[in-house]
């Protein structure tokens, strides 16, 4: 087909493939402006110039199946490049191979492996990878989507990913096609665009003569009028009146005055489908919700569409197309799919659905997206099968299609029982995903008339939770909604004698529910932090019986008193951990605070690094950023403090903007702790400060508890040991530890410093002592290491106190909490110096000078340093590196400062909110910052910005 016009579009699509670097570009325009017509023209042009072109179209059917899209457009590329890694026949060099990281992210992105998806940094790198593996053949490269507004979130996201890091790689290019009038995935993007507008009259004229050029006078007016240099509307127009004339023609268009555009042209496919026979429609119904012939590219079809058969009659009245390349009939515009689906009735979309379930039998969510818009009447075996569907959707990041699908299964359920555990399994997913208001009508609807039914509580008791932090109230409904299932007939712990012949009751058991409401019971007395609670909640747990799983018990046990109940258990969370890929996100959050808690939680710190973006991006928020506060601990321990700071600014905006009030205040108590060890003391105790005035009054100690240590090592910091004092006996009393405190175990070296400093040596000494006799070397490797340094701090003789630095020093995890291994070393140094001499203490004190100096703890690298040249040594201050804002980071803060929220920033910008808060949590360290009132005092004390980037 001849263009006509579009001068200004060739010249920017020409611009485009002669740039050197890798470029991305969105065309943006509405539907028949000729979007398609630009990317065929852009694809053939690549061609002739030696490009591999690959292409792609999105699938509105396909828009909830997480990578589905992704899968479509790399398909071609990926066999080949499998083959050659595996076994490369042309002596291609190691490097143009595609690495085993790249290739097991895309398997398990495409479900090639049981492993959880990547999230999209890791997959985009991947991608990023396979494209380099590609060009580096020598051939470049264009990738082409189409209907870009259809494609699926997560593969939407990587794409976005891969286009802003185009530039700087040779030999390839992302053109993407997407509806101005449509919510894409591509709108928050930030990849460069061109708007496609309407034809000029002159053009629209041009074209219309070049096709219809035998029109009335009259009609060929009305024609130009009602296009408005729509190219397609130009084309089909003159047709649809090609069987009227004069007034008839006038009155029909005349008719549609108002209507928009696409609707007008849907009334002509509308019109030519009603003249076909009732077989052909049926099998242009199977092809339009399939998605059939969707433009898949050169490569072979990444999985089975529907083909169409016998279409001749569709191809001769304009309503397909045959496809040159590969011979089949595809549909001539997306609005002819849309137009097929709207005609049809429901008995025939519903006959359609069952047909294509059939085809897609081998892939289970494919087959669900069928299933439950084929079944009318309830029917167990579907129901079943969305359900199991729900459940692969959830542990591959896909928590939102899981709620639907969940809930068409409940509909589908033959009895009230499966209905209503169906509805209160979507409630729990979508508690779980952040969705709290759509679970509470979803946990009503799951028992009717009532706000206690288990899934009420369940959602009422997570809003109440993390949105306002009520804790007390919260324990007592909980308590009595467990109680209620505990004493429901059949569910006595003395029913419960299986016997080992017995079928375990498996992922659906009818305790699932009491299961989560345990889980949520937990947590809610671990926030609560007091012993009055977590006894209450244990005598529960003992009722219960053979009820209560060893989970609960692991999670009661570590959660709530590690020094009193946590013995024992850090073999059985290890345990526990090695399967992480077979659990529901929620599942690996609560195992992994065990972990913490029993200082192991470094391995299971890459698989939450792995998957939280991906709970994120599919708004699984609460596990999202119960993910980051655990990153943020581990990175905390090990001493990794700026990028702890990162995390922290991540997980606090989130929280903010999310509207959860107790998981914002609890980072800010992280942070709070940061700040403290560092040394930044005005900023720990602002923090403090609040996160105390917020959590005191709604009685959450594991929040005060945390304000208290902060104050400790804020003031130990500063050389304040008796501010230090008082605030470490606010945690627990010298010489004990105080029941359910969990703070009391952690902050024993505060305690005992602090002591020693002020003069209380027996206060000192009675608490290390405590710490022996109760067992905490056992309980956890830092436990083991702060024991024996308060030992050592308090030794009554020297001999005793250089075993105990000796095996403080020695132990195998000593490095994995380099801040405590510091402290132990200066204390050591210290001790060494005044008994032994200057020369016995160099060697300690050294090590502690360098330690905080990694760490950037100027306090304390001070006071090292201050024993270092009373030791006879003046070591060497390194200076830090400035850290400078880049120009984006500088401009989002500037608007912050101004007083804009994220999404106004975003818009401005044209950037995501959840961009801009990613740019806020990297300026906010390099400003020394942590909340936004901040900003404007500190904008004004840095150096100009960075140069804006080249346009």
């Amino acid at each position: 087909m001849v263009m006509v016009g579009r001068d200004g579009e060739r010249a920017r699509l020409s611009a485009f493939f002669r740039a050197p670097d890798g470029q991305a570009l969105v065309l943006r325009g509405e539907a028949g402006v000729g979007k398609s017509t630009l990317l065929d023209l852009a694809a053939r042009l690549a061609a002739e110039d030696g490009h591999l072109v690959v292409r792609a179209t999105g699938v509105e059917a396909e828009s909830g199946l997480p990578h589905s899209g992704l899968h479509q457009l790399l398909y071609p590329l990926l066999p080949d490049a499998g083959r050659n890694s595996a076994a490369p026949s042309d002596h291609r060099p190691e490097v143009h191979r595609l690495s085993a990281t790249t290739r097991a992210a895309f398997d398990a992105a495409f479900g090639r492996s049981d492993g959880p998806p990547p999230p999209v940094m890791a997959l985009g790198i991947a991608v990023l990878d396979l494209l380099s593996w590609t060009t580096a053949k020598g051939r470049p490269l264009l990738l082409v989507l189409d209907d870009g507004q259809w494609l699926d979130g997560a593969s939407a996201a990587v794409c976005g990913f891969v286009g802003r890091r185009l530039a700087g790689r040779p030999g390839v290019k992302l053109l993407v096609a997407v509806r101005a009038d449509t919510a894409s995935p591509f709108d928050s993007a930030a990849l460069p665009e061109a708007p496609i507008g309407a034809l000029a009259d002159a053009d629209a004229t041009r074209l219309l003569d070049l096709h219809h050029p035998q029109l009335g006078r009259q009609v060929r007016g009305l024609v130009l009028e009602q296009a408005g240099g729509n190219p397609l509307a130009l084309l089909e127009l003159p047709a649809h009146l090609a069987s009227g004339a004069g007034d008839r023609a006038g009155q029909y268009l005349l008719g549609l005055h108002g209507v928009p555009l696409p609707r007008r042209i849907q009334e002509i496919y509308a019109a030519r489908l009603a003249r076909l026979g009732d077989t052909v429609r049926a099998e242009l119904l199977r092809g339009a919700l399939d998605g059939a012939a969707a433009r898949p590219g050169d490569g072979p079809a990444p999985i089975a569409r529907y083909r169409m058969r016998e279409v001749d009659e569709a191809v001769a009245c304009g309503l397909l197309v045959v496809e040159p390349v590969t011979g089949e009939p595809a549909f001539r515009h997306p609005l002819v799919r849309s137009s097929i689906v709207q005609l049809a009735t429901p008995d025939q979309r519903r006959s359609a659905h069952r047909v294509l379930a059939q085809l897609h039998r081998e892939y289970p969510e494919r087959r669900a997206i069928h299933l439950a818009a084929a079944t009318v009447d309830p029917e167990e075996g579907v129901a079943a099968d969305l359900e199991a569907a729900a459940r692969s959707a959830t542990r591959r990041g896909g928590a939102r299609m899981a709620v639907s699908w969940l809930t068409r299964a409940a509909e589908l359920s033959e009895t009230r029982v499966d209905r209503s555990r169906r509805l209160g399994e979507a409630a729990y997913v979508a508690g779980q995903a952040d969705h709290l208001g759509r679970a509470r009508s979803l946990a009503l609807a799951a028992a009717p008339g009532t706000d206690e039914s288990p899934a009420a509580v369940l959602a009422d008791s997570y809003l109440a939770l993390y949105r306002d932090g009520e804790v007390r109230a919260t324990h007592r409904r909980i308590v009595a909604a467990v109680e209620r299932l505990r004493d429901s007939p059949g569910r006595r712990p003395d029913h419960l004698d299986q016997g080992p012949d017995q079928p375990d009751q498996g992922p659906d058991r009818p305790d699932e529910v009491l299961d989560r409401l345990v889980s949520l019971l937990l947590a809610v007395s671990q926030y609560a932090g007091d012993r009055a609670t977590w006894q209450r909640t244990h005598e529960l747990l003992a009722t219960l019986g053979e009820l209560a799983t060893e989970r609960a018990w692991m999670y009661g046990s570590t959660w709530s008193d590690v020094v009193r109940h946590g013995a024992g258990w850090s073999r059985r969370v290890e345990r526990a951990s090695a399967s992480l890929e077979d659990q529901d996100p929620w599942d690996v959050t609560r195992l992994a605070v065990s972990a913490y808690h029993l200082d192991v939680l470094g391995p299971l710190r890459p698989y939450l690094e792995r998957v939280v973006d991906r709970e994120l991006d599919t708004g699984a928020m609460s596990s999202g950023i119960v993910m980051l506060h655990l990153v943020l601990l581990d990175q905390l321990a090990l001493g990794q403090w700026d990028a702890a700071e990162r995390t922290g600014h991540r997980a606090l905006a989130l929280a903010t903007e999310r509207g959860h009030g107790l998981f914002a205040h609890q980072t800010r108590a992280y942070l709070a702790q940061l700040a403290a060890v560092r040394g930044r003391t005005a900023e720990a105790r602002e923090l403090q400060a609040t996160v105390d005035a917020w959590a005191r009054p709604r009685g959450i100690g594991f929040l005060t508890q945390i304000a208290d240590a902060v104050g400790a090592t804020a003031a130990l910091s500063a050389g304040d040991y008796e501010t230090a004092f008082l605030h470490a006996i606010g945690i627990t009393a010298p010489g004990a530890f105080r029941p359910y405190a969990y703070q009391a175990s952690r902050t024993l070296l505060d305690l005992v410093e602090a002591a020693l400093h002020t003069g209380r040596a027996e206060h000192a000494r009675a608490h290390a002592l405590a710490a022996r006799d109760t067992g905490l070397p056992d309980l956890s490797p830092r436990l083991a290491l702060i024991t024996h340094g308060a030992l050592a701090m308090t030794a009554e003789d020297d001999t005793e106190a250089a075993a105990h630095y000796a095996r403080a020093q020695s132990h195998p995890a000593a490095e994995r909490f380099p801040f405590e291994l510091a402290r132990i070393r200066l204390a050591h140094g210290i001790a060494v110096r005044r008994l032994h001499g200057a020369a016995a203490a160099r060697l300690p004190l050294t090590q502690a000078a360098h330690a905080f100096d990694r760490l950037d703890a100027p306090a304390w690298a001070a006071r090292a340093r201050a024993e270092l040249r009373a030791a006879g040594v003046a070591p060497h201050t390194p200076a830090p590196d400035p850290l400078p804002l880049t120009w984006q980071e500088r401009r989002v803060a500037e608007l912050a400062a101004g007083g804009l929220t994220n999404k106004e920033i975003g818009e401005q910008m044209r950037l995501s909110p959840r961009t801009v808060s990613a740019h806020l949590y990297r300026a906010f360290p390099k400003l020394g910052i942590t909340t936004r009132a901040a900003l404007r005092d500190a904008l004004t004390r840095v150096s100009q910005p960075a140069p804006a980037p080249a346009p």
